[in-house]
Formats: structure tokens, C-alpha cells, sequence
């Protein structure tokens, strides 16, 4: 017996009007007839009361919607229990995007994790908030060790593994000769228009600790703040500007000559990819996974 026959039936004995549970089951009145008649012919009895209005249940479909009602409830405690076992992950949208499924699929954990899909809308340190509130069992973002907040993660509340490694590549649209339409470093008179990252988030830090430390002399005039890479790359290949973005979502259009390097290698930005947890996890399931990812 199909579900759809049991759900159908259950729209039935709520409405008790074949057109009313027709639409609620999105289909025309002629065809949820008829499941109902091939569920009864499936059955070997009659369920409907038909010369009755409202419609009716026979003695059968009394019974066997009790059935039906408890199989309903059967099987959503079953999927709540099993969306409750999972462990959930609290992804920046450029990992979630372009690292995440991946990287659980290879690892053969992706079944055992659910993302939290709230987390895109977090910046920066709102995800160790989060971690620590309770809202997420695992965080996985990009870090480097020019955090505003990082000491946060040295830390005896937290552990943490890199589990990959990216960089931050300096792009920006290609004019007609296929070279970029804003190069670095710029001039005091020509400043680079920049799409930038907020300030609170993660990778604006990395951008500003790397020029500084390389002595890389960029003059830069900052003409947005975005939170998400997604949303740098849009404005970008617009012809705002340049921008910073993670090589991973640079490749593709890079491939297709849509967004080429506005500087070499000095000016690319070296990150980690860490997953992090509490130290005190929350259940057993963590820590088994976390030493899975161990070895």
C-alpha cells in the first residue's frame, strides 16, 4: 500500500468532501476519486460513506483511520528522532557553498550531519556564540591568526582540527584584452576600487594582517562591505571593483576568462579551514566522529 494512499485517505476523513481533500492533495477531484476507490478495491472494503452529507466513515474506515493516525505519528517521531541524532553543523555560506558536501561525502560522515541552514545569516564571532549557546554542535569556518576575537579559540572551552586549506585570490572582471580592469597595487591618484568584507566577519582581517605584515603598499578605496563571498564575486563581475575570493570560487571563472588575478601571489591570502567543538561535547556521538576525523 502506498503512503500517498494513506495520506489521501486522512484528508478525506478530515474534510469528509472529495473536492476539499482533492485540493488539499493537490490533484484534480476525478483522480483523488479514484485512489480512494483503488485504496478500498486494495482494502477489500468499503471505507467512504458516500450517501451521506457530509460524507461518513464506515465502521472499516473508523478503523482504519486509527491505523492511518498512528502510522502518521509513527513515522514523523521516527524522523524527528532521527534529525535529533544528527550532529549539527554551523557552516560559513562560502564553505557551505563550496567545501562542505564535498568534504563530508569524501570523509563518509555526510549521513551523521545536519546543517544548521540559520548559520549563513552568522558573522564572524557569532559562531562560537552559537556554539556555546547550543545551536550547533560543530562550526566550520575559515580561520588565520589575525581574528580581532581569535584568542577566543586558545581557550580551554574549545578543540579544533584543520581539516583543509584555501587562499584568498585578488580578482577582478578582464577588460577586451583579457587583463584585469583593476590591478594592484593602485596609486595614490588611481586608488583600486575595492568590494571589502565587514570588518566583523572573517576574512577582512586576513586581507588587512597579510598587506601589513608583506609590506604589500595597496591603495585600495573600499566602495561596499559584504559578509558573504557570494555576494563579493557578484559585484565584482559586475565591474564595481576587485575583491578578494576564496580560490575555490574562483576557479570556475577563472576557467571561463569571466574574472581574472588583479595581483601575483603576493597578494594572496593564506587560510585554514577548521571544524571546531566544544571541549565538554554535548554526546557521544561527537566525540566518536571527532576521533573518526582524527585518524
Amino acid at each position: 500500500m502506498e503512503i500517498r494512499w494513506l495520506e489521501d485517505f486522512l484528508a478525506l476523513a478530515r474534510t469528509r468532501h472529495f473536492s476539499r481533500a482533492a485540493e488539499q492533495q493537490h490533484v484534480s477531484q476525478p483522480t483523488f476519486s479514484r485512489r480512494i476507490k483503488l485504496l478500498e478495491e486494495s482494502m477489500g472494503t468499503t471505507l467512504i460513506n458516500r450517501q451521506t452529507l457530509p460524507l461518513s466513515l464506515t465502521p472499516a474506515g473508523e478503523v482504519f483511520q486509527e491505523l492511518c493516525e498512528r502510522i502518521t505519528r509513527d513515522r514523523i517521531a521516527a524522523l524527528d528522532a532521527e534529525a535529533s541524532a544528527r550532529i549539527s553543523v554551523g557552516s560559513t555560506q562560502g564553505l557551505f557553498s563550496h567545501f562542505y558536501q564535498g568534504w563530508a561525502t569524501e570523509m563518509g560522515i555526510a549521513e551523521r550531519l545536519q546543517l544548521n541552514l540559520t548559520a549563513t545569516n552568522w558573522v564572524g564571532e557569532q559562531f562560537l556564540d552559537a556554539l556555546e549557546s547550543g545551536e550547533c554542535d560543530l562550526v566550520l569556518c575559515y580561520w588565520h591568526p589575525d581574528l580581532p576575537w581569535g584568542d577566543r579559540l586558545a581557550s580551554d572551552k574549545f578543540q579544533w582540527q584543520t581539516i583543509g586549506r584555501e587562499a584568498l585570490v585578488p580578482v577582478s572582471i578582464a577588460n577586451e584584452q583579457g587583463e584585469p580592469r583593476y590591478r594592484l597595487p593602485g596609486t595614490n591618484e588611481q586608488p583600486v576600487p575595492l568590494i571589502a568584507y565587514h570588518s566583523r566577519g572573517f576574512l577582512q582581517s586576513a586581507i588587512d594582517g597579510h598587506l601589513q605584515r608583506g609590506k604589500l603598499p595597496a591603495n585600495l578605496l573600499p566602495l561596499n562591505e559584504n559578509t558573504q563571498s557570494a555576494s563579493i564575486k557578484a559585484l565584482v563581475k559586475q565591474g564595481f571593483g576587485m575583491g578578494w575570493l576564496p580560490k575555490r570560487i574562483t576557479e570556475k571563472s577563472e576557467q571561463f576568462g569571466r574574472l581574472v588575478r588583479a595581483g601575483d601571489e603576493r597578494w594572496d591570502v593564506p587560510l585554514e579551514i577548521r571544524l571546531i567543538r566544544l571541549s565538554d561535547a554535548r554526546s557521544d556521538d561527537i566525540l566518536n566522529l571527532w576521533k573518526q576525523l582524527e585518524t
